[in-house]
C-alpha cells in the first residue's frame, strides 16, 4: 500500500492498494474510490462492538478491498485538523484519544483502553476512556487542531488539559489528577480534573479539542425563546 497525505486543514490520506489489499475504516470516513472495490460491513463480534461505543467509535467498521487490479480509495478527515501516520508493530502500539482512528490496513487492531484509577476516571470525561491500536501495519490517526510532540524520558511527565491528548505510546503511563482547589475548579475554567502523561515514550498533544470547540462555539448561539 502506498498513500499520501493531502490537503491543509481538511486533509485526506489518498491509498493506492494492491489487489486484494485491505483497508479498514470508521463507516462514513471513505470519500471517493475508484470503481472495483468490495465493501464489507462488520462489527466484529459483540465483545468489540461494546468496545468501540466506550472508546466513542461507530459500532460498525468497513472493510474495503481492491478488486484484481488494485485501486485508489481516500479517507477524510472529519474536523478541523491533520492526519498522521503510525506504523504499529507488536512491540509498538498507541494509546489514542477517542475517535480518532480514521483507517489502518488490515493487520491493525483497535480496543478499548481504560486508565487506572477508574473511580476518578468516571468524572474525567475524554481523557479515562482512550482507544488502544495495536497489531501489525499503518493507522491514519486524527489530530484536531495543530499537533505538538515531545519525546519524553522515563522521569519526565506532562500534566495536560483533558481533551488534549492526541495519542502517545503505550509505554507511557496515563493517569487522571484532581485540580486543587474548591475555586480553581469552579472558577479556573480548566475543569475538574487534568490528564498526567509519564514517559518513557513519544507524545503527540493537539492544540483543540472538538469538546472545546463545540463549547466555545455554543457560547454564540442564541437561546430560543417561546
Amino acid at each position: 500500500m502506498k498513500y499520501s497525505i493531502q490537503g491543509d486543514s481538511m486533509p485526506a490520506v489518498i491509498c493506492e492498494l494492491e489487489p486484494g489489499e485491505k483497508m479498514i475504516t470508521e463507516s462514513g470516513s471513505m470519500v471517493w474510490m475508484s470503481p472495483g472495490f468490495g465493501m464489507d460491513t462488520t462489527s466484529g463480534g459483540i465483545g468489540k462492538a461494546f468496545g468501540r461505543i466506550f472508546s466513542g467509535e461507530n459500532i460498525f467498521q468497513n472493510i474495503y478491498t481492491a478488486p484484481s487490479n488494485g485501486g485508489m480509495i481516500a479517507f477524510g478527515a472529519s474536523f478541523v485538523g491533520s492526519i498522521r501516520a503510525i506504523e504499529i508493530t507488536p512491540d509498538r502500539p498507541i494509546i489514542t484519544q477517542k475517535r480518532a482512528f480514521l483507517a489502518s490496513t488490515s493487520g491493525v487492531e483497535l480496543s478499548t483502553f481504560f486508565q487506572k484509577k477508574a473511580a476518578t476516571g468516571l468524572f474525567g470525561g475524554e481523557g479515562f476512556i482512550m482507544q488502544k491500536i495495536s497489531g501489525n501495519g499503518i493507522a491514519f490517526i486524527e489530530v484536531d487542531g495543530t499537533a505538538i510532540e515531545y519525546d519524553l524520558a522515563a522521569s519526565q511527565s506532562l500534566i495536560v488539559s483533558t481533551g488534549n491528548l492526541a495519542m502517545c505510546d503505550a509505554s507511557c503511563t496515563i493517569d487522571i489528577q484532581t485540580v486543587k482547589g474548591i475555586k480553581n475548579k469552579l472558577l479556573g475554567g480548566e475543569g475538574f480534573f487534568n490528564t498526567v502523561v509519564k514517559g518513557p515514550g513519544k507524545v503527540t498533544l493537539q492544540t483543540m479539542s472538538i469538546q472545546a470547540f463545540a463549547s466555545t462555539v455554543a457560547g454564540y448561539i442564541p437561546s430560543s425563546s417561546n
